[in-house]
């Protein structure tokens, strides 16, 4: 077998040192772009306030009041934001219906993850199983030093120990090339954008663009009034959809280093890429599984999702060009 190239584009060879600090970048520019959109919507939402106080709705709005409104729910958003980024994955096993596993009671699946573990050079994460029929896995964590695997019951009991351990090491991967973090932190923020987008939408509903008689005193400020309304109903609909895109994009291209990752802790393509073609042809629907957590498994869940996994909106690569890839490196 040849050696196993982790490449991102043609021509372009990425170490996994490349890999851990273009994911802090991502990161920091992930919150970057965070607090700049949800700086944008915290004023839409000021306004908004503002507009519904106002005897002249938003036409007499106070701009000293519009703004501390929007800083004050852009800080509730930032806090939100943070304890979502420190307890999310306990909420995302939780959501999952994932309980613990320990060497006594799955010693096969707690060796393979040690031995997975120790070739990543990573500490020993948690091992948890959720208890459903349909075959499929996924990593979560804000660390290294905090990670947790996640396998199903169906995958405990449809894939042999080879395969079983190429799960393990894609899963293995997204630890030590801290795709968990960034995960997490995309989760965490495209639900912050999404809570803080909804609520402008519910608040623009109730908020009147002339006075509350019906009139409007001011025509020119009036027309700015409506002009900005638009604008932020039209950020309103834009922002999580862009947030959600970019969840999607990410995911995509991390799906297919893992894979290329995990063959280099196993040197076998063969067991990834079986184990993906059981995953990929079992009729199970995972039940606990949601749009909200799609993207962090080994293959989407949702099954209507992955079968348009060419399209923009997918959380995943196609399945068949995974296997093709991995299939490929045997020659």
């Amino acid at each position: 077998m040849q050696p196993v190239p982790l490449v991102s584009s043609p021509g372009h060879r990425e170490s996994f040192r490349d890999l851990i600090a273009a994911n802090r970048r991502r990161s920091a520019l992930l919150i970057v772009v965070f607090c700049g959109t949800v700086g944008l919507l915290a004023l839409g939402l000021g306004v908004l306030i503002a507009g519904l106080l106002s005897p002249d709705g938003l036409a007499g709005v106070d701009w000293g009041q519009a703004v501390t409104v929007g800083l004050g729910a852009a800080a509730i958003a930032a806090l939100i934001s943070a304890l979502g980024y420190v307890t999310g994955d306990g909420a995302i096993l939780g959501v999952s219906g994932a309980h613990p596993i320990t060497h006594e009671t799955d010693p096969q699946l707690f060796n393979v993850v040690e031995e997975m573990a120790i070739a990543a050079g990573v500490p020993m994460p948690r091992v948890y199983e959720i208890d459903d029929p349909a075959p499929n896995a996924f990593a979560t964590g804000r660390d290294p030093q905090h990670a947790t695997i996640a396998v199903t019951r169906g995958l405990r009991t449809q894939l042999n120990r080879e395969e079983l351990q190429g799960v393990v090491a894609h899963e293995m991967s997204h630890v030590r090339n801290e795709d968990t973090r960034l995960m997490l932190l995309v989760t965490v923020l495209v639900g912050t954008i999404a809570m803080l987008a909804d609520f402008i939408w519910q608040l623009a509903r109730f908020t009147p663009a002339t006075g509350r008689g019906g009139r409007n005193r001011n025509q020119g400020g009036g027309l700015f009034g409506v002009l900005l309304l638009a604008v932020g109903l039209v950020l309103m609909v834009l922002a999580p959809l862009f947030a959600r895109i970019l969840q999607f994009a990410v995911s995509r291209e991390r799906e297919y280093l893992a894979d290329a990752s995990a063959v280099e802790l196993t040197r076998d393509p063969h067991g990834l890429a079986d184990a993906l073609r059981r995953i990929d042809a079992d009729p199970h629907i995972l039940q606990t599984a949601n749009r909200g957590t799609a993207h962090l498994y080994i293959v989407n869940p949702i099954k209507a999702w992955e079968r348009r996994a060419g399209s923009l909106f997918a959380s995943h690569p196609p399945t068949a060009e995974r296997i093709r890839r991995l299939e490929s490196l045997l020659a």
